[in-house]
């Protein structure tokens, strides 16, 4: 990961004496540079700069106090590398450690993309559920895996946390509205192909009400479904937080929420009150347990945030 992030600000004239003593003042920026009049939509002028990571947040809150954020344009990337001094000089005068820090209007930005309903938020969530369908079908522990995986669910989970921390409680509403109903459509869509399967003979009750060592699971919740749900959904919004994509991969693959959707569709289709009992019970426990964990995870890294933000040091900015 980078020490630094690249801000490309797009600046009205009369904030640029503000946002240009902000970021020239601050121990934590570098590289700032003032393109002068080169903005056309909106009017005004160009400023880039670099900062610090564990920095970045409260350099940003100080720009969006100015109104830059309501009036100008702000633009977030990531270097791949920065091999020079200074930029080691001032991640080393940053408080906290760069592959730790949070940006917290990025991570909000990705939580309103996360409540979004999209058609592929919805595609990917029904074919997830398809592949844990089959999965529940052929017994198949690796079709479970790929199911996990496909399921794009937890962008809303990490959504919802994000939302009940920081108080914006229409995010909240939104991502929340986005998991229940992404689920409930993606079961009625796998319900009615089951159906359509049973009517031609390609599903017998037998496949879905039989033994099955390696799926199994999927409808037996128990008090360790709630401890991994719990784990998972702590460190999936970590990772989240922290844009460690890598360890995405493992809680996409620790919890059964698509598995025990597709297994709900299943047994809603051949009518086994048990399959949907334990199904939708498996189900409810996961999102309880991640939404429940994500949302202490995040009130921790608020807290944390918080008390390194106030070791930065930073010239107030002058505003009007």
């Amino acid at each position: 990961m980078s020490l630094l992030v690249h801000l490309r600000l797009v600046v009205p004239v009369d904030l640029t004496d503000d946002v240009r003593h902000i970021l020239a003042d601050h121990d934590c920026a570098t590289n700032v540079v003032v393109l002068q009049g080169v903005s056309l939509k909106p009017a005004g002028d160009v400023i880039e700069a670099d900062v610090a990571r564990e920095a970045a947040s409260d350099v940003l809150d100080a720009l969006s106090a100015t109104g830059l954020e309501q009036r100008g344009g702000i633009t977030i990337s990531e270097p791949s590398s920065t091999p020079f001094a200074a930029a080691r000089r001032i991640a080393d005068a940053a408080p906290g450690d760069a592959d730790d820090a949070v940006i917290w209007p990025q991570m909000i930005d990705s939580a309103y993309a996360g409540s979004r309903p999209t058609f592929t938020y919805g595609v990917f969530l029904v074919l997830a559920t398809v592949l844990a369908a089959i999965a529940v079908i052929t017994d198949s522990s690796v079709l479970v895996v790929g199911a996990m995986v496909v399921g794009p669910e937890f962008a809303s989970v990490a959504a919802i946390c994000t939302g009940v921390i920081l108080r914006r409680w229409s995010l909240a509403a939104r991502s929340l509205t986005l998991l229940l109903l992404g689920f409930a459509a993606a079961i009625a869509v796998v319900t009615a192909l089951a159906l359509i399967g049973a009517a031609t003979g390609l599903i017998t009750d037998d496949m879905v009400t039989r033994a099955r060592p390696q799926t199994g699971f999927i409808w037996h919740p128990d008090r360790w479904s709630f401890i991994v749900a719990v784990v998972a959904g702590a460190a999936g919004v970590l990772a989240m937080a922290t844009q460690k994509s890598s360890a995405m991969v493992g809680v996409f693959i620790s919890v059964t929420t698509v598995p025990a959707a597709g297994n709900l569709a299943l047994g809603l289709a051949v009518r086994d009150r048990h399959e949907i009992v334990g199904s939708a019970t498996q189900l409810g426990v996961n999102l309880v347990g991640m939404v429940a964990a994500g949302v202490v995870t995040v009130a921790v890294l608020r807290l944390v945030w918080h008390r390194v933000g106030r070791r930065t040091t930073a010239a107030p900015a002058r505003l009007p």
